[in-house]
């Protein structure tokens, strides 16, 4: 099978390229053709040594934007991008060929659609990793109400709304990206076949799902080694690791943790940091950290604090944290508590109450319940543990799925042995 990997950026920038890339490095390790067609480089150095074809149109993104007015022609409707994967599809076998949409409204735009409409014979599958397919902004969330919306998308409240986190000509501009989207491009019609990774954005999205839409379930795959359970589960401090913002929460944490008379610890940085780091002096600002950093950060943590007031798709933090044996305090609204269970492995609270968080942040903070919820974190999460091995299983037998819809006629083809390297990677 020839896959080819749709995202905005060649190299890992977030959450969601890093899934994409994990998955094109995995299946052509399985024997798979892989192409990655992206917009933004650097390249990952990965790609290149593992033989996989790259096609990277060298654009901006919204964070490298030289000219705002370029910019914003090429997010509603980039041409380049079109033109390029058009010319791509047209050297495939569509027998033998499959497109993965992971990621389009940074830089590539609905224009990609066109393409893909273009080549109907080569089936697609679209990963939802955040709302953009149905939501103007991506994130059914109103920055400006700091709370998540429920307008019906494209309607008069929603496009009336000033919604974005900037400003209103910000919105206008996703509000014309979603006009094309929904009426020129072609690229809800042509992702019938839809990924999701929670249950929560089959909840919220799927009533705008175009007819005849198939939906498959693929969990994120978790990078992680298994440290075995904690020797002293009791000890840290509550930790944040994230984007320093309202919508994730983090003033939020810095409140209840005050209010309780305990020590809070924040990982990352974003708009709300110098806010934060001046009015809460008592807790501690570490910045962003590597990988290997935060996953012993997580481990030496008493419990995870996840106050996010948005839906999220499925966040990758929470499941590392459960991984290393370190409880989660969760909002009930977003798409995290899917992983945690209240009482258990960790705590829901209401979202937004800063209250009912310092409750859970108190019942933490007692050593006995805190050491009891960690041995269950890590037993539960080993006992099925999202690895990359498991992820590539169930994506070939969704692309056979697809495949089979899109060639009914056709024999199935049977999937490559895994090398012994993957095929052993749970032990």
């Amino acid at each position: 099978m020839h896959v080819v990997i749709v995202l905005d950026h060649a190299h890992i920038n977030g959450g969601q390229a890093n899934v994409a890339l994990a998955s094109a490095l995995g299946l052509k390790a399985r024997g798979h053709e892989v192409t990655v067609f992206a917009a933004v480089a650097p390249v990952d150095p990965r790609l290149m040594a593992a033989q996989i074809r790259v096609v990277c149109l060298d654009q901006d993104d919204i964070a490298s934007q030289k000219n705002p007015l370029v910019f914003a022609a090429q997010v509603v409707w980039n041409g380049k991008a079109r033109r390029a994967l058009d010319d791509l599809l047209g050297t495939l076998d569509p027998a033998q060929s499959l497109v993965h949409v992971h990621g389009w409204a940074k830089a590539l735009s609905p224009s990609i659609g066109r393409a893909l409409r273009a080549h109907p014979a080569i089936p697609v599958a679209y990963t939802m990793h955040e709302f953009f397919l149905v939501c103007p902004n991506g994130g059914f969330y109103d920055y400006r109400a700091q709370a998540v919306c429920t307008r019906r998308p494209m309607s008069l409240a929603c496009v009336t709304r000033n919604c974005d986190s900037r400003n209103y000509p910000r919105k206008v501009l996703r509000l014309v990206r979603h006009a094309a989207l929904d009426h020129v491009s072609g690229l809800p019609e042509a992702c019938r076949h839809i990924v999701t990774i929670s249950d929560l954005q089959v909840e919220v999205a799927g009533r705008y799902f175009r007819p005849g839409t198939v939906l498959h379930r693929i969990d994120n795959p978790i990078d992680t080694p298994d440290l075995g359970p904690k020797p002293e589960a009791a000890a840290g401090d509550f930790l944040f690791v994230g984007r320093l913002s309202p919508e994730k929460g983090a003033p939020l944490f810095a409140e209840a943790a005050r209010r309780a008379g305990l020590k809070a610890t924040f990982v990352g940085d974003g708009p709300s940091g110098d806010e934060l780091r001046q009015a809460y002096p008592e807790a501690t600002f570490l910045g962003w950290k590597s990988p290997p950093e935060v996953r012993a950060l997580m481990r030496e943590a008493r419990a995870l604090v996840f106050p996010s007031v948005w839906y999220e798709g499925q966040p990758l933090t929470v499941l590392e944290a459960l991984a290393v044996g370190t409880p989660v305090i969760v909002s009930d609204i977003c798409a995290g508590r899917e992983s945690v269970r209240d009482g258990e492995t960790g705590l829901w609270f209401r979202s937004g109450d800063v209250e009912d968080l310092g409750r859970a942040l108190t019942a933490l903070s007692d050593d006995e319940a805190a050491a009891a919820m960690s041995r269950a974190a890590h037993a539960r999460y080993w006992a099925h543990p999202p690895t990359l091995d498991a992820h590539l299983d169930r994506l070939e037998e969704v692309y056979r799925l697809v495949m089979r819809d899109a060639h009914p006629a056709a024999k199935p083809a049977s999937a490559p042995a895994k090398p012994a390297l993957l095929a052993d990677s749970r032990a």
